[in-house]
């Protein structure tokens, strides 16, 4: 594999630098010091700056008004917004939009795509990147009759949901296929109930009662579920990088100019050590993310039997890489905020200091993303059904 950017990722990784050049961490409240959420919307300006550079339709085709680029090119502006913890849904519409241009009817596609690539409209989704099928995604019952589709049960913790306007949220049928189904959030029998996020965000549990939606809404295809979790999960690798290139920065910048008995702490053994053990995470963290972007990109549509993207010369599928990513993502983004907590001592519970804020995202990274232990488990099972040879 080449791990060499294309002129067009790179393009939109530069764009969206500039972009984000902007977003500063404490523009917003402190978690710790706020009742409720941190704000009542998203970044709206900054939300119109991302449609208007062309990177929220990044990946959507040409014919919906999108860039046309590929889930690296995404994870590369996820890294960029997982810096300046940018309060925006660019992942889950990003990862929303991409599901249903690959797995949704043709009338879906039109009616949606378009005005999502140009920011009018907003996607997100009550899926997670969690190992396995978590129970908890499943609780909406969908019932098919004939031209609808009739929606009951509960999401819980689903980001963004008061401020999008639509919800991709999974569901079981009868047979116990799941599907997806795409609701607007402002329909008869959905109830939003505020939750707040370990980053003081706001999110939302949703309630379903009696739901109808068109056939057009439900995405039926084998695989897309599996296909929008990889995704999301992916994505929320990049934000993690993100998160942890910017804090051992701002780690090394601190323990470079503080002093003690007349030496940088950057100089004394402990401190340095410290740091290259943070280095390693970081270094590790990417590699295992473009890995497992990579396999997406090349890839392109996984399937609901993990098997069969598997080759015959026992290369495992899209879904052990990612899970290599996970395990990495969640250690190292929590051990790098840790690390960068300890050295900055006091200092780096200062509220006016922004080191508090992407300790508070770490964690709801780190959280969404599930323990490492449950995605060691599932590496295990993946290798126990495709044993390498």
């Amino acid at each position: 594999m080449d791990f060499t950017f294309t002129e067009e990722q790179q393009a939109a990784m530069e764009t969206a630098r500039a972009v984000f050049s902007g977003t500063h961490p404490d523009d917003v409240p402190s978690p710790a010091l706020t009742p409720g959420a941190v704000a009542d919307d998203i970044d709206r300006p900054l939300w119109r700056r991302l449609a208007d550079a062309d990177l929220v339709g990044l990946t959507l085709d040409e014919r919906y008004g999108g860039a046309g680029l590929d889930p690296i090119a995404l994870c590369l502006v996820l890294r960029e917004a997982g810096q300046v913890l940018a309060r925006v849904p660019l992942l889950e519409n990003s990862a929303a939009a991409l599901t249903i241009q690959t797995y949704g009817s043709t009338e879906l596609r039109h009616a949606i795509l378009p005005r999502t690539g140009r920011g009018e409209l907003i996607l997100t989704t009550a899926a997670s990147g969690r190992t396995g099928h978590d129970p908890a995604e499943l609780a909406v019952q969908a019932h098919h009759r004939t031209d609808t589709w009739t929606l009951a049960g509960v999401q819980t913790t689903v980001p963004w949901a008061h401020h999008a306007d639509r919800v991709l949220s999974p569901a079981q049928t009868e047979t116990g296929h799941t599907v997806l189904a795409l609701i607007p959030r402002t329909h008869d029998g959905v109830t939003l109930l505020e939750q707040v996020s370990t980053s003081g965000e706001q999110y939302a549990e949703l309630h379903l009662d009696a739901v109808r939606i068109s056939n057009s809404d439900v995405i039926t295809a084998d695989g897309a579920w599996e296909w929008l979790r990889h995704l999301l999960t992916t994505g929320t690798c990049a934000l993690a990088l993100g998160l942890a290139t910017r804090v051992l920065a701002m780690t090394s910048e601190y323990t470079g100019k503080r002093e003690q008995f007349g030496f940088p702490l950057a100089t004394f053994q402990a401190v340095a050590v410290q740091a290259a053990d943070r280095y390693i995470d970081q270094r590790a963290m990417e590699a295992t993310l473009w890995q497992a972007a990579w396999r997406l990109t090349t890839d392109h549509q996984p399937t609901t039997a993990p098997q069969d993207t598997a080759t015959e010369t026992g290369t495992l599928p899209a879904a052990a890489d990612i899970a290599v990513a996970k395990i990495w993502a969640a250690e190292g983004v929590r051990r790098t905020v840790q690390t960068a907590q300890h050295l900055h001592g006091g200092f780096g519970a200062v509220t006016d200091y922004p080191l508090h804020r992407y300790h508070a995202w770490a964690k709801q990274l780190e959280l969404s993303l599930g323990s490492a232990a449950a995605h060691e488990e599932a590496l295990g099972d993946l290798l126990a059904a495709h044993p390498l040879t």
